[in-house]
């Protein structure tokens, strides 16, 4: 176990207050009526329930879970939905529990967390408890990455219907669709020092190793190391991209010419012009300016015996 992972006290069957906080139109194993028997049958007695349509509505009710006494929140979706609940939870004593019904699961890939029912249930009631980092960008926390740029265009095309239809290859396609993205100057500050200033295509911040689209982005993230990975791309066009990923999915992402990493706690952006930026895999708006921060030890997560 790293120092900065701490073990709490499992959350045993029958003790304490449990909620569920779900994503109604995501599913996963036999469903939500499943999920509340495999909760009923463990032992759980005092269940909170809360279900909402969208994920933009779920701080709300994990806020209220936690007003409640909730000891442990199980996230029922995708990185969506663990993003603004992590948002919600995060500097609270109350432990997540991830269960894995989006679309995208890449918190949950990255910490070990399995997309079946049964197994998650039981990683979240007796599983290892471990302290994890959070990155947080101009005021929201993520748990996976966030980023700018030709990121960001990439997730605000790849809207829920083609999410829905093709899954990864919609983040493939939609990349083809913005692979002649324009470069723009981008100057970047990490811990107070000029780090980049030049053109570029893609800012990225990451707190685990892969990230959107399944992409061994940063190899040796982690995210109980005090620290976010940085990175930029100066990639340009359909080659350039394509030797990138290449490197990216067969070597060490720094080992291409388009791409420099490094690695910080507290980073700013300017870019010359507005650029769409993106919280794991949620679009957010356009800003010229970006400040982010890792926030040490946030959230406490419910995590597989031994590290994924």
């Amino acid at each position: 176990m790293s120092p900065s992972t701490t073990a709490k006290p499992d959350t045993r069957s029958g003790t304490g207050t449990i909620a569920v906080v779900a994503h109604r139109k995501k599913t996963l194993g036999g469903g939500l009526d499943a999920l509340r028997a495999t909760l009923v049958s463990a032992g759980v007695e005092r269940l909170l329930w809360y279900e909402v349509p969208k994920s933009r509505e779920a701080p709300k009710k994990a806020r209220k879970a936690v007003g409640k006494g909730a000891d442990l929140v199980f996230v029922w979706g995708g990185d969506g939905m663990v993003q603004r609940c992590a948002d919600a939870l995060a500097g609270t004593d109350t432990a997540m529990a991830i269960l894995p019904a989006g679309t995208a699961n890449l918190f949950a890939a990255n910490l070990g967390i399995p997309t079946d029912l049964a197994q998650a249930v039981r990683i979240g009631l007796h599983g290892r408890r471990r302290t994890l980092d959070l990155g947080r960008l101009n005021g929201e926390h993520f748990a996976v990455m966030a980023g700018a740029g030709f990121d960001g265009d990439l997730i605000r095309e790849a809207d829920r219907k083609l999410k829905g239809r093709l899954g990864r290859a919609a983040y493939v396609w939609t990349g083809l669709r913005h692979v002649r993205g324009e470069l723009t100057r981008t100057r970047i500050t990490v811990d107070g020092a000029d780090w980049f200033d030049a053109e570029a295509s893609c800012v990225l911040f990451g707190n685990v190793g892969t990230i959107t689209g399944g992409v061994p982005a940063f190899d040796d993230a982690r995210p109980d190391d005090g620290a976010l990975e940085v990175g930029v791309a100066t990639a340009s066009g359909a080659i350039d991209w394509a030797r990138t990923l290449g490197r990216m999915a067969t070597g060490r992402s720094e080992d291409s010419p388009f791409v420099r990493i490094t690695r910080g706690r507290k980073v700013k952006v300017r870019f010359a012009e507005p650029k769409t930026y993106e919280l794991d895999g949620g679009a957010r708006g356009r800003t010229r300016r970006l400040k982010v921060k890792v926030v040490p030890g946030a959230l406490t997560v419910c995590c597989p015996e031994t590290d994924a």
